[in-house]
């Protein structure tokens, strides 16, 4: 496709090119688009029907949407501004430097103008910033036919209209209603009467994360969000929350790799800005791990004495780490999918207390036939690796599971405490307790 409408492109035969990319669906259009060279991708996006337009214009990256902004007429950006969602035009002026910002709101009406700066002061991440105000909202008053009348005349601009929410003259935010249940009620019941008055709601400062987590919870399409005084200032809708567990998910897999957290696509980051984000917590890791070494020095006789203990060391740190990984990894998803709570602590680590026996008592048997019948190393050196390994493996476990939840405890993010951290405690317990073990059995 990308080769055919370049030609039809450079052959200029716009007419064809209008007729081949309407077919497609917009995303696709948009995926398109990112395949074709500046020139030729503004030629398209210029001879798109209007509707269209805004509609691929709100799947482009950020660095599109800013191109085409600059090189498009004040006409075609109002174009543009009149058909997009509001909440997608909230998320690209968010994105967009001032001068950009300042060329779409010329564009905009006063009312919207002002509606945007009340969005762009709602904190970043929170429910008023991911809001839209492109709902329905019916009186109880109505009658079913009134009511599905109202939406026919004012459904049409409204980014969802499945469920419709029920507001009092002060617009308190008083119930919900289905589409499907006015559609197969009686014209002349009222909305009062059939409307839900249990509602699940959000304040305009909730963080996106629990919001996240109502929509998993209760299944729900859309979420009303009201203000302090339970007015209905928007509604969040599940494909913007989509886009939340993506970059929610994203922050913690960067975090869980010791990285700052960014937002910016991997290829589109600058090289110096992704050894920015990294350098930090390897520098921290990097001087953490010189308490390694000078354990490693504090035992320095004992391993003159015995120096076959030095070929296990690697051994015993990576399980360690290993081990305090996997617990950690588990502990955190519990936490993100509200499974594991703050107050679950102790039965934490009572599983993971059972869990990490038997592992250890596996991995320590398995061990033992290895390094004593295949290295042919002493009993006592084999006992004392074993042992080692046993209460390493235990206590990486604990660890690992402790941690997410310590950090939720004074308020972190878990995911900071998974396995760079984790491993660096575990390598320096795991190196304590070999030698110590290895005084004590050995007669050192």
């Amino acid at each position: 496709m990308k080769e055919k409408i370049t030609k039809l492109i450079n052959e200029r035969k716009y007419v064809e090119v209008r007729k081949e990319v309407t077919k497609l669906n917009v995303v696709d259009i948009a995926e398109l688009l990112e395949e074709l060279d500046k020139s030729s991708y503004l030629i398209l996006f210029r001879i798109l029907p209007k509707d269209m337009a805004a509609e691929v214009f709100s799947y482009l990256s950020y660095e599109q949407q800013r191109y085409i902004i600059d090189s498009i007429t004040d006409k075609e950006i109002k174009n543009i501004v009149d058909e997009l969602f509001f909440d997608d035009m909230i998320d690209i002026i968010e994105e967009m430097p001032a001068n950009v910002v300042k060329k779409i709101l010329k564009n905009t009406k006063e009312e919207e103008r002002l509606l945007i700066n009340q969005f762009l002061n709602y904190p970043e991440n929170s429910a008023g910033s991911l809001m839209t105000i492109e709902y329905v909202d019916l009186k109880k008053e109505m009658t079913v036919k009134e009511a599905i009348d109202h939406i026919k005349e004012t459904g049409v601009d409204k980014e969802t209209i499945y469920t419709c929410y029920v507001t009092d003259k002060n617009r308190k935010l008083e119930g919900l209603v289905s589409l499907r249940k006015l559609v197969i009620s009686d014209d002349d019941k009222t909305v009062d009467e059939i409307m839900e008055r249990d509602i699940i709601y959000v304040n305009t400062h909730d963080d996106q994360e629990e919001i996240a987590y109502l929509f998993k919870k209760y299944d729900l399409m859309a979420i009303p969000v009201v203000d302090k005084e339970g007015r209905l200032t928007g509604i969040i809708t599940i494909d913007d929350i989509v886009d939340v567990i993506e970059q929610e998910n994203t922050e913690d897999f960067q975090k869980m790799a010791a990285m700052s957290p960014s937002e910016q696509e991997y290829l589109e980051t600058s090289t110096l800005s992704l050894a920015k984000h990294r350098i930090t917590w390897l520098l921290i890791l990097m001087i953490s791990a010189t308490f390694t070494g000078s354990i490693i020095r504090k035992f320095e006789e004992v391993l003159q004495s015995v120096v076959i203990l030095a070929a296990y060391i690697p051994m015993l740190m990576d399980t360690g780490g290993n081990a305090g990984a996997q617990a950690s990894t588990l502990i955190i998803r519990g936490m993100a999918l509200g499974e594991i709570e703050i107050k679950d602590i102790l039965k934490v680590i009572w599983k993971e207390l059972r869990v990490s026996t038997i592992v250890g008592v596996i991995l320590s048997l398995v061990n033992f036939m290895r390094i004593y019948f295949i290295d042919k190393v002493s009993l006592k050196v084999a006992i004392t690796v074993c042992s080692t390994l046993f209460f390493t493996v235990v206590l990486a476990k604990i660890v690992g599971a402790i941690l997410p939840i310590g950090a939720r405890k004074l308020k972190l993010d878990p995911a900071i405490m998974a396995s760079p951290l984790i491993t660096t405690i575990v390598d320096a317990v795991a190196l304590i307790l070999y030698f110590s073990m290895a005084s004590w059995i050995l007669g050192l």
